[in-house]
């Protein structure tokens, strides 16, 4: 497979591995309702920082993600700022910044700026999950080079094109361009059927013009495109009940067999005209079934259905019920809702859908429209880096979920309801100043997410992971208790009950070997040997913060 290259790939490449971990910062004062981090999330801070603190607790659980990251158009000054190892690299990044077209590397740069991220939305998705990615002709083909190398070529789905405004701009010296794409790739081959439901326009071509009690109907030809020759056991002949004849084709097969046939004649399934008089039958096909199966998505969106961005301002001038709004071309609230539609229609259960750059917040108000409609339980988790992210982004969902007083849409007007947590990120989990600094303590349930999904890959839900005991259990899976010797605490950390001793080893010992399982102890220290402890406890140790990688690789 060809794959890209670019200024700085191979200074980006592991890029994503080393960035540290910083744990969510909840804002209660911000926030909307009961919230919890296992629920909906605003974000405000970098997005590749903001992802990696997402990992311990919702690796591999992400059923859908949506991104609309900078089009790279040459007018948009968009910064790039990640700080990277290289001197080299941090010098580059800053010429020409912010980015514009003035930047004759700034395609490198974007390129730069989009691999780690799409590494790390690639670990938040479920196996079961896809990525949407709005984007232009700008970087299109860039874009598809990435997700080729990062996703795999054969998971690459569609190349929707959005119809993103009406009319054509007079102002364009050679074309006026009037859509846009949505690539969309599969995380796995999990996803290999995809069905959404049907609408009002597709639902026209039903009706009942013989009054069948099964209800709206449409019919499709009993003819097959084959010939007799080709499909001599599909050759027979049929009875028309209205003139008792015979009717035989006289070139082609029919479409099904002779026993279906059969069946779809007790069933009342062939129309033979309002008269009676057609030549060959049509099979019934009713809305009812149809509405069951759904239909095959198609990779065109037009704006009568999807919105333009025109809709996208005048939604969001009517929710701030102002038009001083500053916000360039967002996303209408019905192209996110298409998008989360054919989400799930490539697998089971709500939605839990991830926008890294969130932007005015539609993906939140299009989660929650649908959530009102159905009753579903979709989470959004979004993410913003800008300075908008509370006035705008977490704004708009504030008075969504309240109510938008002069809406349009009724239940727009009384609320969508629901909830979220407002979050910034807080310092990064350094362990080796955990010793020295009470100010670099991450409290128990994130330095537990975090060893967790260091040292196995596992991510849990922050709500599971708390001390059950004396001991610090917090965690079990098929085959081991974890347990986290820590208070977030300087003094407790360097005090004997930070240790584990010999009495805590018996405690512990006893409670893996009564569930049939082996301990694995995060802590500071021990005043037992490894060999001690695995022999007669059956407990490995793992000393913060120089062992947390051993389990991952397979070491006992």
């Amino acid at each position: 497979m060809p794959e890209i290259e670019f200024k700085g790939k191979w200074h980006v490449y592991a890029h994503h591995l080393t960035v540290p971990f910083r744990p969510l910062a909840p804002d209660p004062a911000k926030s909307v309702g009961d919230a919890s981090p296992d629920g909906n999330l605003i974000i405000h801070g970098d997005n590749l920082h903001g992802l990696k603190a997402l990992l311990p607790r919702y690796a591999g659980r992400v059923r859908c993600v949506y991104i609309d990251p900078p089009y790279n158009t040459g007018n948009e000054g968009w910064t790039y700022n990640d700080k990277l190892n290289s001197p080299l690299m941090r010098e580059w990044v800053k010429q020409d910044a912010p980015v514009d077209g003035e930047d004759l590397e700034r395609h490198d740069k974007w390129c730069c700026m989009m691999w780690p991220r799409l590494q790390l939305l690639r670990e938040l998705l479920a196996d079961d999950g896809v990525i949407f990615i709005s984007i232009d002709d700008n970087e299109q083909h860039h874009l598809r080079m990435l997700m080729n190398e990062i996703f795999g070529e054969e998971h690459f789905l569609a190349n929707i094109v959005w119809q993103h405004r009406y009319g054509r701009s007079n102002n364009a010296k050679l074309f006026s361009n009037q859509r846009e794409h949505i690539i969309m790739y599969r995380k796995t081959e999990d996803v290999s059927y995809i069905r959404v439901k049907r609408n009002g326009k597709t639902n026209g071509s039903y009706s009942n013009p013989d009054n069948d009690p099964r209800g709206p109907w449409t019919s499709s030809s009993y003819v097959n495109p084959a010939t007799k020759e080709e499909r001599p056991n599909l050759v027979y002949s049929i009875l028309n009940p209205n003139t008792e004849e015979m009717i035989d084709h006289p070139t082609h097969a029919w479409k099904y067999s002779y026993s279906t046939y059969e069946e779809h004649v007790k069933d009342d399934r062939l129309y033979w005209g309002k008269d009676g008089n057609y030549q060959y039958p049509r099979l019934k096909n009713f809305l009812s079934e149809s509405e069951k199966k759904g239909i095959v998505p198609i990779d065109l969106m037009l704006a009568d259905e999807a919105g333009t961005t025109d809709d996208g301002t005048r939604e969001l001038q009517a929710i701030f019920e102002s038009n001083a709004v500053d916000f360039s071309n967002p996303k209408p609230v019905d192209l996110i809702r298409k998008l989360i539609e054919i989400c799930e229609g490539a697998s089971d259960g709500p939605a839990l859908v991830l926008d890294s750059f969130a932007g005015s917040g539609t993906t939140a108000q299009a989660v929650l429209e649908l959530n009102r409609e159905d009753g579903g339980d979709r989470k959004f988790i979004l993410v913003e880096c800008e300075d908008y992210a509370d006035s705008v982004t977490a704004e708009r969902v504030r008075r969504v979920i309240a109510g938008v007083p002069d809406a349009r849409d009724a239940a727009l007007r009384e609320g969508l309801g629901g909830s979220f947590l407002y979050c910034t990120l807080g310092a990064p989990i350094e362990v080796e100043g955990m010793l020295t600094d009470d100010e670099a303590l991450p409290p128990f349930a994130s330095l537990a997410a975090w060893l967790l999904h260091t040292a196995t890959g596992v991510s849990a839900q922050t709500a599971q992971l708390r001390a059950m005991d004396e001991d610090g259990h917090f965690y079990s899976d098929d085959r081991r208790d974890y347990y986290l010797l820590y208070e977030p605490s300087v003094e407790w950390l360097r005090s004997d009950d930070a240790v584990l001793d010999e009495r805590r080893a018996d405690r512990i010992g006893a409670a893996v070997r009564e569930r049939g399982r082996e301990g694995i102890v995060f802590g500071a220290a021990r005043y037992i040997s490894q060999r001690d402890l695995t022999v007669e406890h059956d407990i490995t140790f793992c000393q913060l913060p120089y062992e947390i990688h051993r389990l991952r690789n397979g070491e006992r």
